[in-house]
C-alpha cells in the first residue's frame, strides 16, 4: 500500500473523506517523513508537531468534511497564517504572528485542509540568494527559489500541497529543479491578500502538487471557470513550441528535454508548430526588470526605512541604482499591455503552447536559487502557467517543461498538462 504521505491530495481526502483514514494517521506519516528527512531537505521555516496533531485531532471531529479533508499542505512564509509565525525570511518579522490567514489559507482551510507548517523563502521572496533549503533529489543543488522550501517539501513527501508565489520564476522553476506540478495562475484570479507585496502587477500566487488532477482539485475550490471544452486526449491539437526571446540561455538539458517532449507530444496524437514572437517581445525581460524595480521602490521603502541594516538588495531597489527614468517606466508599461493583447490573440489560434520552464537541471550550490530568465515573459503577461514533470537531465535531475496559453486558461492548460504529463513519462520510460 503506498504511504499516505505519499498519495495526491483526491486520493488521499477519498481515504479521509469516508473514515478509511484518519487524519491523526495522515500527520503521523508526515511528522515522520520531516523527522526523517529534514536534516537532508530543511524545507521548513515553521514545524510545530504539537499543533499539527491537535489540528489533525480538531478535523477528526468535524462532521461536516471539506473536498481537501485532512490534506497536508506547507505554506510559503510570506504567506500569513493566524496561527503560525510569518517571517519573511527576514530578522524584523522573526516570530511575528500575523493573527489573520491570507484569502488563499482561509480557502484551504474551508476545504478542510490540514495546514502543517511554513515553508522556506527566499527574503521577502525577493532575491536570488538562496536559504537552507536543499533539493530533495541531490542535496548539493538548488531547489530553486523563491519558492523553495513549497517545492522541496511536495517533492520529498513532507507535504501534499504547497503554496508558493512568483514575480519572476519562484513557483515555475522550483518545480522543475524539484519534478513536480507547479501552477502560476492568471493573475489576479486567485486573491493575493494577505501576501507580501512586491510587484502588483506581477505577484501572483503559486501552488505546487504531485498530479495535474490535483491542480485541477485546487482550481475547483478556487472557484476558476471550467475549461469551455476539457480535452480528453493530445490527438489533434494544435500546439505552439515557443523557445522565448532568452532561447540562447536554454543549457543542453533543456534543448534535450523540449525536443524529447515535442516527440512525446507528435506521438500522443498533437500537431506541434513552432511558435516565434513578434518584435515586441524581444524587449519584455528588460520591461519585466524595470517594472519590478519601480513597484519594488514602494513595496519595500517601509522596510529600507526601518531597517537601516536592510541587505544591498533591497536598499538598491528603494533607491533606485538603476536609474531607471519615469519615461523608462511608462515604456515598459506600454510593451506589457501591448504584448498581452498581442499574446492573447496569438494563443486563440493554438489549442496550447509548449516552452521551457528553465534553463537546464537545477545547478550546483545553494548559495544562488538559479535563472528566471524562462519565466519572467509569462509572469509579465499574467497568463496561466504549468510546469509538467517527467524528463530528466543528462546528469539524471529533473527537467521541466511549461504549458500555457490565454488569461483565464487554466482550467484548459491544467487538463493539457494532465495529458501531456502522461505523455512525457511514457517517453522518460521508453527511454530508459
Amino acid at each position: 500500500m503506498t504511504k499516505p504521505n505519499e498519495l495526491d491530495a483526491a486520493s488521499l481526502a477519498s481515504l479521509t473523506r469516508s473514515g478509511r483514514l484518519t487524519v491523526e494517521e495522515v500527520a503521523r506519516w508526515i511528522i515522520a517523513r520531516v523527522d526523517e528527512r529534514d536534516a537532508d531537505v530543511e524545507a521548513w521555516a515553521y514545524f510545530d508537531r504539537d499543533q499539527i496533531m491537535a489540528e489533525a485531532r480538531r478535523l477528526d471531529r468535524v462532521t461536516d468534511k471539506g473536498p481537501l479533508h485532512g490534506v497536508p499542505v506547507g505554506v510559503k512564509d510570506v504567506i500569513n497564517t493566524r496561527d503560525m509565525p510569518t517571517a519573511h525570511n527576514t530578522s524584523r518579522y522573526a516570530d511575528s504572528r500575523p493573527g489573520v490567514d491570507a484569502a488563499c489559507v482561509d480557502m484551504l482551510r474551508s476545504a478542510g485542509a490540514l495546514i502543517v507548517g511554513k515553508t522556506v523563502t527566499t527574503e521577502f521572496a525577493t532575491t536570488n540568494r538562496g536559504g537552507k533549503t536543499r533539493n530533495p533529489h541531490s542535496p548539493e543543488r538548488t531547489p530553486g527559489g523563491s519558492s523553495s522550501g513549497s517545492g522541496a517539501a511536495v517533492a520529498d513527501f513532507q507535504a501534499t500541497l504547497a503554496l508558493g508565489t512568483q514575480t519572476g520564476g519562484s513557483t515555475i522553476r522550483p518545480a522543475s529543479f524539484c519534478g513536480i506540478y507547479g501552477w502560476k495562475p492568471t493573475w489576479n484570479s486567485i486573491s493575493r491578500e494577505g501576501l507580501k507585496m512586491y510587484s502588483a502587477t506581477c505577484d501572483t500566487l503559486g501552488l505546487y502538487a504531485r498530479s495535474a488532477n490535483d491542480l485541477d482539485l485546487l482550481a475547483e475550490i478556487f472557484r476558476l471557470e471550467p475549461a469551455e471544452k476539457a480535452p480528453e486526449t493530445l490527438a489533434g491539437a494544435r500546439i505552439g513550441i515557443c523557445r522565448s526571446p532568452v532561447w540562447e540561455k536554454a543549457q543542453p538539458a533543456t534543448q534535450a528535454a523540449l525536443k524529447a517532449g515535442v516527440e512525446a507530444l507528435k506521438r500522443a496524437g498533437a500537431v506541434p508548430v513552432e511558435l516565434d514572437l513578434p518584435a515586441p517581445f524581444e524587449a519584455i525581460h528588460d520591461a519585466h526588470r524595470k517594472i519590478l524595480r519601480r513597484e519594488g521602490r514602494s513595496a519595500f521603502l517601509s522596510e529600507y526605512a526601518a531597517t537601516p541594516e536592510i541587505h544591498e538588495d533591497f536598499k538598491a531597489i528603494v533607491e533606485n541604482r538603476d536609474n531607471y527614468g519615469v519615461e523608462e517606466t511608462r515604456r515598459a508599461y506600454r510593451l506589457a499591455d501591448e504584448c498581452r493583447a498581442i499574446f492573447d490573440d496569438i494563443a486563440a489560434g493554438y489549442d496550447l503552447i509548449l516552452t521551457p520552464s528553465a534553463t537546464g537541471e537545477a545547478p550546483l550550490g545553494i548559495e544562488l536559487t538559479g535563472d528566471a530568465s524562462f519565466n519572467s515573459m509569462w509572469t509579465l503577461l499574467q497568463v496561466p502557467v504549468v510546469n509538467v514533470p517527467g524528463m530528466v537531465g543528462p546528469n539524471g535531475y529533473p527537467v521541466g517543461l511549461s504549458l500555457t496559453g490565454r488569461r483565464y486558461d487554466d482550467r484548459k492548460v491544467i487538463a493539457y498538462a494532465r495529458l501531456a504529463g502522461a505523455a512525457f513519462n511514457a517517453a522518460e520510460r521508453q527511454a530508459a
